[in-house]
């Protein structure tokens, strides 16, 4: 079949509001003479974290935001890397707080992650965040969901009275965009490992949200013609979660990979960095 479906250029968009965010950066740096700082906590040396956060101080020095770094050895335990976290988050010079993940499976990760202050959690990864996203308060989003929020509302997608179909339930991924997805007026049904006959529910969605970490594992088959598929997949060999080609041939929309979700959660990043570097410089100026 000839593919119909439009991409959604998530690299495009994430350098437009990446231009902005060092606008305001630079705005913000000018009135307070202080840049915005992001601190980046990475516990041993896998090299795919080890690149992630590389590139992310990169983005950041771009940007005008500053970055610190912060290396721990692997074998930190979760009572050290609490106590790291906790300094940076005393730190007034430091606005945002990222802990690259995973940290390792000695270290409880969501002990770690509530370490950080809520008012400096630009990667939206604690309780708090979570919470406020459920119930429409002021707080930061979980990067990725945030991100696809914004690669939506680009492209023009009506979310009331459709029905979003989430697959995957992640505490950083699945299950914030599908709270998201439902503050939009979307009808959210989450869909994991132990869901039965997944084709059947997959078939039946208006948006599609695939997260579930293994590659290509939703085909064209498994999708309802028109559907706007959203690839959160990052698997080796810049595999997503969707089998590209033959989703093409189904969906009205789709994220390519790379180039679709992944840019958007970077620039989500930093443009949740400035906004807490705002917040935190205006209340104690």
């Amino acid at each position: 079949m000839t593919p119909t479906a439009r991409l959604m250029d998530g690299s495009a968009l994430a350098r437009r509001i990446v231009e902005q965010a060092a606008e305001r950066a630079a705005d913000l740096t000018r009135q307070t003479g202080t840049s915005p700082c992001l601190a980046t906590v990475l516990v041993g040396d896998d090299p795919a974290s080890v690149t992630y956060v590389r590139m992310k101080r990169a983005r950041c020095e771009k940007a005008g935001i500053r970055s610190r770094h912060v290396a721990l050895p692997a074998a930190t335990t979760t009572a050290e890397l609490v106590d790291t976290i906790t300094a940076l988050s005393d730190d007034p010079d430091v606005h945002g707080i990222l802990l690259q993940h995973p940290a390792g499976p000695h270290i409880d990760e969501r002990a770690a992650f509530e370490a950080i202050a809520p008012e400096k959690d630009v990667d939206g990864v604690t309780c708090h965040s979570f919470a406020a996203m459920s119930f429409g308060l002021d707080g930061f989003a979980s990067c990725t969901p945030g991100g696809i929020l914004r690669l939506l509302d680009h492209y023009d997608v009506d979310l009331a009275g459709k029905h979003a179909v989430v697959v995957g339930r992640s505490a950083i991924l699945g299950k914030p965009v599908g709270m998201l997805l439902l503050a939009r007026d979307a009808t959210v049904t989450y869909c994991h490992s132990r869901t039965t006959d997944l084709a059947s529910i997959t078939k039946d969605a208006d948006v599609l949200v695939a997260a579930v970490g293994r590659p290509r594992f939703l085909r064209g088959e498994h999708l309802k013609p028109g559907a706007v598929v959203i690839d959160a997949g990052s698997n080796p060999g810049n595999v997503g979660d969707v089998d590209f080609d033959s989703a093409c041939t189904r969906a009205s929309l789709i994220t390519p990979v790379p180039g679709g979700v992944g840019p958007m959660t970077i620039a989500t990043l930093l443009t949740q960095t400035v906004d807490a570097a705002t917040a935190q410089m205006t209340k104690t100026a």
